[in-house]
């Protein structure tokens, strides 16, 4: 077992503490900008000692997790790297920025503590409670750097979590963390398209999600199984342009609100079609020149 301190008392640091906690991890110090919401996150992760003060953290402490908004973050290493009375050779210091190396973590480091950065791949919404939230935070992976010997604590740190490592490249951070938002944020967004497009069906079924759940897991399985290549199918896929010049018509007078993005998407699976082999060159160009007539591009493709 491990003294754990929990700087950030969001969903993320909440929600990760109480997978510590249940699987046997003390946590002994929560600390937060507000007192109010220390000791909310404090009851759920069974620890007495919140503060909105880092003065708090005990002496004892092994590791701390920021868990805090990522520009937070190098004010509270700062804050920490102050303390006289913590032995900082035998302390780990980790942060939950996507954005953000180990690098932001030099104050400390510089004192001898072992630093990485140790970002959840996961979703960790606001709207929802953080019971709801545990268990999805189980067998995820982190994306981590730093030295070989901080990837290695933070290899083990993530078994207590249940979860994996990856190691994401200092310079390849910002470029992970925007391939994050395509997995999670890009995705509610399709969904929340959908849903707009469902409702203009007309349907007694008022439960979109409900409706297209059979598509959307099947989707998700084939790619799992396979390939994204491989999964694609459809009418771009197959070549189809007249179907799909049936779709860009019934979008332009429905909703023409969603050509750019139906535009850009099937510009995008057909190039997806390419690679797959599906998709003839004459029928690929025949696509683009659909898309661009509808999305009035000023460049129109000839061979």
């Amino acid at each position: 077992m491990h003294n754990i301190a929990i700087v950030g008392a969001g969903k993320v640091g909440t929600v990760l503490g109480r997978v510590l906690v249940e699987n046997g991890e003390k946590i002994v110090c929560v600390v937060s900008r507000t007192m109010k919401s220390a000791k909310v996150a404090g009851k759920f992760l069974r620890c007495k000692n919140v503060s909105d003060s880092l003065t708090a953290i005990p002496s004892s402490t092994d590791l701390i997790y920021i868990t805090t908004p990522h520009e937070a973050i190098e004010d509270v290493v700062r804050g920490l790297a102050w303390f006289g009375d913590i032995d900082f050779r035998r302390l780990s210091v980790c942060h939950a920025s996507g954005m953000l190396t180990a690098r932001a973590l030099a104050p400390v480091a510089e004192r001898g503590a072992t630093v990485f950065s140790f970002h959840p791949l996961q979703t960790f919404p606001r709207d929802f409670r953080p019971k709801d939230i545990v268990p999805t935070a189980r067998g995820i992976y982190y994306a981590v750097d730093g030295t070989p010997k901080a990837v290695k604590t933070a290899r083990q740190f993530a078994r207590k979590l249940e979860g994996k490592v990856i190691v994401v490249k200092p310079e390849m951070r910002a470029f992970y963390h925007a391939a994050c938002v395509v997995g999670s944020n890009h995705l509610t967004t399709v969904m929340s398209i959908l849903e707009s497009m469902f409702k203009r069906f007309g349907s007694s079924e008022k439960d979109f999600f409900k409706v297209f759940q059979p598509i959307l897991i099947s989707t998700l399985r084939n790619v799992k199984l396979s390939s994204p290549q491989a999964a694609l199918t459809g009418p771009v896929a197959r070549g189809g342009v007249e179907t799909v010049a049936g779709h860009f018509a019934s979008i332009k007078k429905l909703a023409p609100e969603l050509l750019p993005y139906f535009g850009t998407l099937t510009l995008e699976t057909a190039k997806l079609a390419e690679r797959k082999g599906s998709l003839t060159k004459e029928r690929a160009l025949a696509l683009r020149n659909l898309v661009h007539s509808f999305t009035k591009s000023d460049s129109k493709e000839t061979r």
